[in-house]
């Protein structure tokens, strides 16, 4: 049997954890941002079902990963509050991925929004 006030408790938590991930942590308001913008030029664009699934997967995964970033980058400080060159690697690495797919949907969007602006400006 699901024990669904459980489950509500787990998305309340969830549910904080993203909030506080857009209230705390700069490069993730700047996301939300870039976020925004897109979406704005979505609509203007009027993208078809297909490109506005990928797009908003994009966005997403680029959260995701900024939140895994995050997360990991705490759970480091708790663990070694001071300078450690593993510590500095972990993280590194950790915020590398979050580049990587920030790239890959900035590529992405281009893709996307590169044909609508091509049709726009040459019909």
């Amino acid at each position: 049997m699901i024990d669904f006030p459980k489950v509500l408790r787990s998305f309340r938590f969830a549910g904080q954890g993203i909030l506080d991930l857009f209230r705390f942590e700069n490069n993730a308001k700047v996301h939300l941002l870039v976020a925004i913008l897109v979406i704005g030029a979505g609509v203007v664009l009027s993208l078809n079902p297909v490109e506005w699934a990928i797009i908003l997967t994009q966005i997403g995964l680029v959260w995701a990963a900024e939140a895994f970033n995050t997360a990991i980058e705490k759970l480091c400080d708790f663990v070694s509050p001071g300078l450690h060159p593993q510590i500095k690697a972990i993280k590194d690495l950790s915020s590398g991925a979050v580049l990587i797919l920030t790239i890959v949907a900035v590529l992405v969007g281009l893709i996307i929004f590169g044909g609508h602006l091509l049709m726009l400006f040459f019909p």
